[in-house]
C-alpha cells in the first residue's frame, strides 16, 4: 500500500520509514475484508426422512457415546460431489443433548459396519486417544470367493499410492520400494461354503489406506 502510494499523511504520499506527527491526518484505503471472505455456505436442515433413516440405525445410546450400524453407501464426512453423509445428520442425534454428537473415526462409504460417536467432549477426547494408542480393535468382516489357506495367519505386506488426489490407488510394493510403508493384518476364517466362498474376519495391526482391500 505504501509503494502504490494508497497510505498518504495530510494528503501526501510517505514513505515506509516516515515518522508520524501529532495532529497529522493518515488515511488508509479500505481493505475490502468483508469482500474478502467468502461467503459461508447455508447450514442444510436435516430432511425429515434423513433424520429417520439416521435414528433407526442407532443401536446403542447412553450420556457418553452413540453407536450406530451404518449402512453401506452412506458417507461419514462430504467432500467433492459428496453432499449426503453422516456427519451433515448429526443434528438429528441430539436427542436429550445441547449438543450434537462428534465423530471420533469413519468407516468408508461402501462400507457397513459399527460406528461410534461421543456425546460430550470428555468421551471424545477418550475415544481419540484410545484409536490413537490402539487400544480399541477393530474387526472387519469379508465374503471372498476361495477359502484361505492357512485358514488364518497374517498378511505383512508393503503399500504404495499412485495417481493424483482424486485418482489416486493404493497398490502392493516391494518392501523397501521409494514411497512403500509396511501394512500387517491379521486374518481369520471363519466360515466356508462348498469350498467356494469363505467369511473372513480381518483385524488391522497398521493403519494404511485400503490395507484390507490389497
Amino acid at each position: 500500500l505504501l509503494r502504490t502510494g494508497q497510505v498518504r499523511v495530510d494528503g501526501a504520499r510517505v514513505k515506509a520509514n516516515a515518522r508520524l506527527g501529532a495532529g497529522q491526518v493518515v488515511r488508509i484505503p479500505p481493505l475490502g475484508e468483508e469482500t474478502a471472505k467468502p461467503a459461508p455456505k447455508p447450514e442444510r436442515a436435516v430432511s425429515a426422512a434423513d433424520a429417520e433413516e439416521i435414528r433407526a440405525c442407532v443401536i446403542h445410546k447412553d450420556k457418553s457415546v452413540l453407536v450406530l450400524n451404518k449402512p453401506a453407501g452412506l458417507a461419514v464426512q462430504g467432500g467433492t460431489k459428496t453432499e449426503r453423509h453422516l456427519d451433515g445428520m448429526l443434528d438429528a442425534l441430539t436427542f436429550e443433548a445441547k449438543e450434537r454428537p462428534r465423530l471420533v473415526h469413519r468407516l468408508d462409504r461402501d462400507t457397513s459396519g459399527v460406528l461410534v460417536l461421543a456425546r460430550t467432549a470428555k468421551a471424545a477426547a477418550a475415544l481419540a486417544k484410545a484409536f490413537k494408542q490402539k487400544d480399541a480393535r477393530k474387526i472387519y468382516w469379508a465374503l471372498v470367493v476361495g477359502v484361505p489357506i492357512p485358514r488364518q495367519g497374517t498378511i505383512n505386506l508393503a503399500l504404495t499410492k499412485q495417481g493424483g488426489p482424486r485418482a489416486e490407488r493404493v497398490f502392493a510394493a516391494k518392501k523397501g520400494e521409494e514411497g512403500a510403508r509396511d501394512a500387517a493384518t491379521h486374518f481369520s476364517t471363519v466360515a466356508t461354503a462348498a469350498h467356494k466362498l469363505a467369511w473372513v474376519a480381518f483385524m488391522p495391526l497398521t493403519g494404511r489406506t485400503h490395507q484390507i482391500r490389497v
